[in-house]
């Protein structure tokens, strides 16, 4: 979740809205929601329907785990408004990852994928440090001189409460999270908190930090002096390098090879989710057939909306403009229309959390548009036609849902 989504949930709870109510308006999933036996369960925590497409996100979820999805991707194929972006939430979550999303951009197509598809990379990396650990208690600012140059001057970003500690050799700070003494009960998780360290303040200590191999290429080219982690990659630093290339981005796969077979670091593949999947070209599914035999690739899931289409920077069609070889590749989900008794399920939980008093009639009828437009259309006409006179009710089907769109362009 977002931090602004955060303090809206928290806000709705102090207001007595549930957390499953939240998350079900704002289509965001925690998991796939399966029973034991892999059998979808058909409501729960924002979920409504899909339960082919949910049961067939469990069973890749499983191939993932015992690395059985090595040189291959997911493709969620189907309609708008059904569920493909909140599916792949579903499996990001359900694999323990943080998902990446990407969305072509009509320029830098390759650069884009290249850098998110870095992203989506992690690296593990445990160091034995010496360290002065513990809670921040009291807290002097002093102005210093910028790292950076010039006459600008910074202070460090820590308050009072914070756990943190401090590396003994390069004296860099890092913050650890929050003290668990100041977590309250309307808290949803905007911040980490942990336990008071216990035993002396001066320590040694194994330290795993977690970090991205964008965030080597970006560390390497445009250097800071190795303050952190990122020291480790020290040997291969050169000053004259400004920007990210793909010969900085090799050296990088080979030092990191090496420290994988030393045992020093380990890879923490993420989800990287490509949204609107048809809109690459046919360099970017080049690059993408490459990427997908390489070790260091995340979890790739796409999704498309088309049919029978042209690959783009070609004369070719194919489906979902996806070349036959990348097609190959790919385990492919399908996810159907929702039917009107799912779609007048999830207008009502919309409708409970947006407090509108709204009758079966009406429900009904909003499900009958949508069978004949789509599910973002309807959601609209319900929540443009709260702001309506007498905006707390809508109490048949020829009032204000027949009204609402004269304001706008459907």
């Amino acid at each position: 979740m977002s931090v602004s989504m955060l303090n809206q949930a928290a806000g709705l709870r102090k207001k007595g809205v549930s957390m499953e109510q939240f998350t079900a308006t704002a289509v965001i999933v925690t998991k796939c929601y399966l029973k034991a036996n892999g059998m979808a369960i058909s409501l729960a925590a924002g979920f409504v329907g899909q339960a082919a497409a949910r049961e067939a996100a469990g069973l890749v979820v499983d191939m993932i785990r015992q690395k059985k999805m090595a040189g291959r991707a997911l493709l969620l194929a189907g309609p708008p408004a059904t569920g493909k972006t909140a599916l792949a939430l579903g499996v990001a979550q359900e694999l323990g990852s943080k998902d990446q999303k990407c969305t072509p951009q009509r320029s830098r197509k390759l650069e884009v994928l290249m850098e998110n598809f870095r992203r989506a990379i992690g690296l593990r990396i445990k160091e034995n440090k010496e360290v002065y650990e513990g809670e921040v208690t009291e807290l002097s600012p002093e102005e210093a001189e910028s790292t950076t140059g010039g006459y600008a001057k910074s202070i460090s970003h820590v308050a009072v409460g914070d756990v943190i500690y401090i590396e003994a050799n390069s004296g860099a700070v890092k913050r650890v999270g929050r003290c668990d003494s100041f977590a309250t009960e309307y808290d949803l998780e905007a911040e980490e908190y942990v336990p008071i360290p216990k035993g002396e303040v001066h320590k040694k200590k194994e330290i795993v930090q977690d970090v991205t191999l964008h965030d080597l290429d970006a560390a390497n080219a445009q250097p800071q002096g190795g303050q952190d982690i990122l020291s480790l990659m020290g040997p291969m630093m050169k000053p004259r390098k400004t920007e990210i290339t793909e010969k900085l981005r090799q050296e990088i796969n080979k030092v990191v090879n090496r420290y994988i077979e030393e045992g020093i670091a380990e890879l923490v593949p993420g989800v990287l989710f490509i949204d609107e999947v048809h809109m690459l070209d046919i360099e970017c599914f080049s690059y993408l057939n490459r990427a997908l035999e390489s070790p260091l690739s995340p979890i790739v899931i796409l999704a498309t909306n088309r049919g029978i289409c042209n690959v783009r920077g070609t004369d070719m069609t194919s489906p979902h403009g996806i070349p036959v070889d990348l097609l190959d590749r790919l385990v492919i989900i399908r996810t159907e229309t929702y039917g009107p008794t799912e779609m007048i399920q999830i207008l009502a939980i919309r409708a409970q959390v947006e407090e509108i008093d709204i009758d079966e009639e009406s429900l009904a009828y909003l499900g009958e548009i949508g069978q004949q437009t789509s599910l973002r259309l309807i959601l609209k006409k319900l929540v443009v036609s709260i702001w309506m006179p007498n905006p707390r009710l809508i109490c048949s089907r020829s009032n204000k849902i027949d009204t609402s769109p004269r304001f706008f362009l459907s």
